[in-house]
């Protein structure tokens, strides 16, 4: 990869290299913020019956993020019950008794700060980076903490040693395969037994391609001597199925995964449909149900589609196995379950947006072939979020992920707007922004990133067709239409029973990320864009300019995500905008590059007299192959593309030690709770930024223990 001249002078004034072996990159810090999502005046605008309805919601989501946790890590359930159990009484006694331990208050507060986060993840992997978090305080100080709970009653007949014993040596183990998630020898996962090898999940992935079937709620084990693969599938029902055998292996499906979890989700689902507030969502309940029941992701599309028609609700829910961002090959989804109101007046903003995307979306650089035959008006709405159930919190969602619903029936956006306004206007100085441009930084960060979340949702995810065979052998596209990239007729395409995600696999997630941010980019420097978005004239320009910043600036963030040792990169939204700055170094005639100001910091500087041209043209440029090689299910070259821009060259390694250096921790979220009165109306229960708020909103959620 070539750089500017810039970076390569940094060379001799580099920090020294960061040991690989350091394991203090894996402990708790001391501070951790929390931030809170608060959706108190939106809840009280909906009527009693919508409050009914987002409550029932509420309480299936965060039944089923029980399921998270043990997708994390075979440890993280039974540490999320010794949390529970080690705070479910009134704390004074246990203060009290712990004062005559010799427990401080700080090793207590490291305590309650390894629960928070471990609670705001849904396990003791880091939502956003998947490597591992442990306490601060050591082993010894962790269990005297939690013995003496057991001492004042907060968990009979040894039962909380029991849990403490079970879980208390992976909770602090830093062996190498145990520091992020990875398959195999590069890490650990929830998904995957621990004897499970990539060969094994290429043969299950051919396997269920040859049947059709997908593995969004799915567990891979197997059992060796017997040679056998067991598909475990998420369901209420229970039963085994051998398939037959399959390149020497006996394949058997297990349903009956989750049953107990997903039990409690369909009783509240129950609930719920009481209240539904009409048809589409009535029919889209009963299909989770059904869905959850069985375990067929045949049933979650149909509910999928009557979610899809059902326009602008008041009340705005999807649940079910949605994103494969944490698992390490990005087939198999984490549970997701988010209830949210409708935010009219930002909403009619968007719904502009979405009037005009006829406009823009030809505007788009690799030609109408490769565009969708019809734009299917989406419904794009800004929601304020009243649960959130899974291990991280997104700023916008396109969804659902289903190639042929999205093609076909159609998809929603979704803007998070008190997750938007939870961040406010930093006064701290932005690292690895220059002095010239911290100011406007700091002033228009939140409105480019709005800017930029309305582009990537809609016109980026919301964008491009896939070329398919059907069945019957019939294909959505023309037989002359020329790839643009190769300058020749199409030659690949998506044979039946292919997906996207089956064909690019642990591309995937990161690949699209990437494509939808570079959408954002290409057009956030039309005035007609920032006009909808109320910035007009210079501040228009300075909200384009700080955009093409911020990627650019997350980009080399991003470099803390990556491991020099495997080279693998921990987190697919961080990796896809290296993969854009990657570009941006290299073929924007530098628009963008890396220097280090007079303090020796490392800071990114954008010519945004070259971002309408050079930088517009690269990625121009990049866009049309991201767009291209994925319509046509290109994996050859488009992994060799890929693989190119997301490669990280010795001359920024020095750059990645000063990022880790300065890096801050993320914030940690909590949420509200929904309850039922004695008289059976809804209550919301809010709670403060503390770790404690944040311990007492699970407890509140999971209820008595």
């Amino acid at each position: 990869m070539r750089h500017s001249l810039s970076i390569l002078a940094l060379c001799a004034a580099a920090l020294p290299s960061a040991a690989q072996d350091d394991t203090s990159l894996y402990v708790n810090p001391e501070v951790v913020p929390v931030r809170e999502l608060d959706a108190t005046d939106a809840f009280m605008g909906l009527t009693q019956r919508e409050k009914l309805y987002a409550h029932w919601m509420s309480v299936a989501s965060w039944e089923g993020a029980r399921i998270t946790f043990a997708q994390v890590s075979d440890e993280s359930p039974a540490i999320l019950d010794l949390i529970l159990h080690v705070f479910a009484r009134d704390p004074r006694p246990l203060r009290i008794a712990l004062s005559r331990t010799g427990i401080t208050d700080a090793e207590m507060t490291a305590f309650e700060l390894y629960a928070a986060r471990f609670l705001s993840n849904c396990g003791n992997y880091l939502s956003f980076g998947d490597t591992k978090f442990v306490p601060s305080i050591p082993a010894e100080r962790f269990a005297l903490i939690v013995r003496t709970a057991a001492s004042v009653g907060h968990m009979k007949d040894g039962k909380l040693q029991a849990l403490l014993d079970a879980c208390i040596e992976d909770i602090y183990s830093l062996d190498a395969d145990e520091r992020a998630l990875g398959l195999g020898e590069a890490g650990t996962s929830g998904y995957y037994g621990s004897n499970v090898v990539e060969e094994d999940v290429e043969r299950m992935k051919r396997f269920n391609a040859s049947l059709g079937i997908e593995a969004w709620n799915t567990r891979l084990f197997k059992d060796e001597e017997s040679r056998t693969l067991i598909l475990k599938i998420a369901s209420v029902n229970n039963r085994a199925e051998r398939r037959g055998e399959f390149e020497g292996w006996n394949m058997v499906y297990q349903y009956g995964d989750f049953g107990a979890e997903l039990t409690k989700v369909n009783a509240a689902f129950e609930k719920a449909l009481e209240y539904a507030a009409n048809d589409e969502q009535r029919e889209m309940v009963k299909d989770y149900i059904r869905h959850f029941q069985e375990g067929h992701i045949s049933l979650h599309k149909d509910a999928m589609r009557h979610w899809v028609r059902d326009q602008g609700p008041v009340v705005e829910t999807n649940l079910g196995f949605i994103e494969t961002y944490r698992d390490p090959i990005h087939v198999r989804a984490e549970w997701e379950g988010f209830v949210s109101m409708v935010n009219k007046e930002q909403s009619a903003k968007l719904g502009v947006l979405v009037d005009a995307a006829p406009v823009f979306i030809p505007l788009l650089p690799w030609g109408a072939a490769f565009e969708k035959d019809t734009f299917r008006r989406p419904d794009f709405t800004s929601l304020d979020v009243l649960a959130f159930a899974n291990s991280g919190i997104p700023a916008g969602i396109n969804i659902p992920n289903y190639d042929e619903i999205r093609m076909n029936d159609g998809f929603k956006n979704v803007s998070l707007g008190n997750v938007l306004r939870s961040s406010g206007k930093s006064t701290k100085r932005a690292e690895l922004v220059a002095d010239r441009d911290q100011e406007l930084y700091k002033s228009l960060s939140s409105e480019a990133f709005e800017v930029q979340v309305g582009l990537h949702e809609l016109l980026g995810h919301g964008s491009g067709k896939l070329f398919m065979e059907l069945e019957d052998g019939t294909r959505n596209f023309e037989p002359d239409t020329v790839n643009p990239v190769l300058g020749e007729s199409v030659s690949t395409w998506y044979q039946p029973g292919q997906t996207w995600g089956s064909v690019f696999g642990r591309l995937a997630s990161s690949w699209e990320e990437c494509r939808a941010e570079s959408v954002g980019l290409f057009l956030c420097t039309d005035q007609r864009v920032l006009d909808i978005f109320g910035h007009e004239g210079d501040e228009g320009d300075d909200i384009a300019y700080i955009n093409w910043l911020i990627m650019a600036r997350a980009g080399l963030n991003a470099l803390q995500f990556y491991d020099p040792e495997t080279k693998n990169w921990g987190q697919a939204h961080m990796m896809a905008r290296f993969a854009i700055l990657s570009v941006l170094l290299e073929e924007g005639d530098g628009v963008v590059q890396i220097d280090r100001d007079e303090e020796g910091r490392y800071v990114v500087l954008v010519d945004r007299n070259k971002i309408r041209t050079s930088g517009h043209k690269a990625i121009s440029d990049f866009l049309t192959k991201l767009n291209v090689y994925k319509a046509t299910a290109d994996i050859d070259h488009g992994k060799a593309m890929y693989d190119h821009y997301t490669t990280v060259s010795e001359e920024l390694l020095p750059a990645r030690d000063y990022v880790i250096s300065t890096r801050k921790p993320r914030h940690i979220w909590v949420q509200p709770v929904t309850d039922l009165d004695a008289k059976g109306n809804v209550v919301l229960r809010t709670y403060p930024e503390s770790y404690q708020g944040v311990i007492d909103s699970f407890l509140d959620r999971y209820g008595a223990l």
